[in-house]
């Protein structure tokens, strides 16, 4: 039961970053799954759970050398942003594709401190998701993208949350296809209590401060509650509007002229929202061409430099 009223303060009740059509699926699983009467709940994997597999961990070390040779050979490091965006790794569900900002952010970190990596590629295709943490991270890639360029390659949905990640790269590639924007910020209540009225239960609340039953879902929204969500909503939308035009050299007037609105392709270029349009492999392949140019003027300098120092102890 805990897992579906983590799941549900997850949907309800607070701004997100996500797009309408994603809100509505999750609405309406809340929906089902809190009907659903549980007797038993296996843990994930079963007997084996805890047991040491060797020949799963040599498969798995196996996988990490040919990723270290292949990053020591392209110096690009892919990172994926992928499915539903939450603020914690324990938010995920293993059944969803879902990224947790706190994993993304250590993820980053390392590749930021890694002497392999030169250039570090956001692979993302999401819909968006939560708004805590969101902006934290954001600031977090516009400082790091300081030190080593990330580039964020929608493959092939950057919207809302996903977007504000992306645009807090130093590039945003999109391909033909592939949509960025739905710059705005969504929230929604369920109110249950026709519902439980219907199945014979009344909720009697009782408790101490004007604010604490806002947002209850066992009576119809407040005026109060309404006015406190849509300032939440506005509050978001305002760090939305304000991110995105700092991170993209856009005017908040141009952001907010948007209006949520998804743009594929040239017309997201055309907006500002994008620099470039490239399939997404041919920009991941591009930089790996430009890490190894840049490795190969380098070794020639290096070159040039002992040529010089010899030559300059051979006069003396």
């Amino acid at each position: 039961m805990k897992h579906y009223l983590r799941a549900s303060g997850l949907l309800f009740n607070q701004p997100l970053l996500v797009t309408p059509d994603m809100l509505d699926l999750g609405v309406r699983w809340a929906n089902q799954a809190m009907n659903l009467n549980i007797i038993n709940l296996a843990p994930a994997g079963g007997a084996n759970l805890g047991f040491y597999d060797d020949e799963a961990q040599d498969l798995a070390e196996q996988e990490k050398e040919k990723e270290r040779a292949l990053l020591a050979s392209t110096g690009v490091q892919v990172l994926p942003v992928h499915g539903f965006l939450v603020s914690r790794g324990s938010h995920i569900n293993a059944c969803e594709t879902m990224t947790s900002y706190e994993g993304l952010r250590q993820s980053l970190r390392q590749a930021i401190a890694d002497p392999l990596v030169e250039r570090v590629v956001l692979d993302i295709d999401t819909p968006g998701g939560s708004a805590v943490g969101a902006f934290e991270l954001a600031a977090d890639i516009r400082a790091m993208s300081r030190i080593k360029p990330i580039a964020g390659i929608v493959n092939f949905m950057a919207y809302s949350g996903g977007y504000l990640i992306g645009s807090a790269c130093s590039e945003v590639v999109v391909s033909q296809t592939s949509g960025v924007g739905s710059i705005g910020v969504i929230a929604s209540h369920m109110d249950r209590s026709r519902q439980e009225e219907s199945m014979g239960v009344k909720v009697t609340t009782v408790y101490a401060g004007s604010h604490k039953n806002d947002l209850s879902p066992h009576e119809p929204l407040t005026e109060q509650s309404m006015k406190f969500l849509q300032e939440l909503v506005q509050e978001s939308y305002q760090l939305f509007v304000s991110a995105v035009a700092d991170y993209r050299g856009l005017s908040v007037e141009a952001v907010r002229a948007t209006e949520a609105g998804l743009y594929r392709g040239q017309a997201g270029i055309n907006a500002g929202l994008a620099d470039r349009l490239q399939s997404p492999q041919d920009a991941v392949d591009d930089l790996a061409r430009a890490v190894a140019q840049a490795r190969a003027q380098r070794q020639g300098s290096r070159i040039a430099l002992r040529a010089a120092a010899l030559n300059l102890q051979a006069r003396l």
